[in-house]
């Protein structure tokens, strides 16, 4: 909620100007790149948006997934000193209640038991990934 240019929100000191324009790529550190690919493409129904081997003889790799005319990304990548698991990003959905329904009815997705709404935020439901990331599937804004 920021103002015009050059001043920050209000309350706030004033902001500097930045290269920065989007929001667009979030990292998620994962065991297993393989079978997290398989995860939110075969389960959440994501596409590749990149698999790419670099670093030293190909043994890194960036491996970019989205939801289907998304255009920001999340990244699967191995943990970076530390251990997999414990990003949380959000994902919108013009049906939370029929998504949930969807994702149930598979029997093998760790999910919340049932979407809720709480005063002030939308109808939202929580799905984790493999290695315990969480996946927020938040009803779209009307409009």
């Amino acid at each position: 909620m920021s103002s015009a240019a050059g001043t920050g929100p209000t309350g706030m000191t004033p902001t500097t100007s930045t290269t920065l324009t989007e929001l667009a790529v979030t990292m998620f550190s994962v065991t297993d790149q393989d079978a997290a690919r398989d995860f939110y493409t075969g389960v959440l129904g994501f596409e590749v948006r990149g698999d790419d081997r670099f670093g030293e003889d190909g043994t890194d790799r960036w491996l970019e997934v989205a939801p289907p005319g998304s255009s920001a990304r999340l990244a699967l990548n191995p943990p970076m000193g530390g251990s997999a698991g414990g990003g949380a990003i959000g994902v919108e959905s013009t049906d939370v209640l029929a998504e949930h329904a969807r994702l149930a009815a598979r029997g093998d997705v760790d999910l919340d038991p049932a979407p809720t709404r709480v005063p002030g935020a939308p109808l939202l439901f929580c799905v984790r990934d493999p290695d315990g990331n969480a996946i927020w599937v938040v009803e779209a804004p009307a409009g």
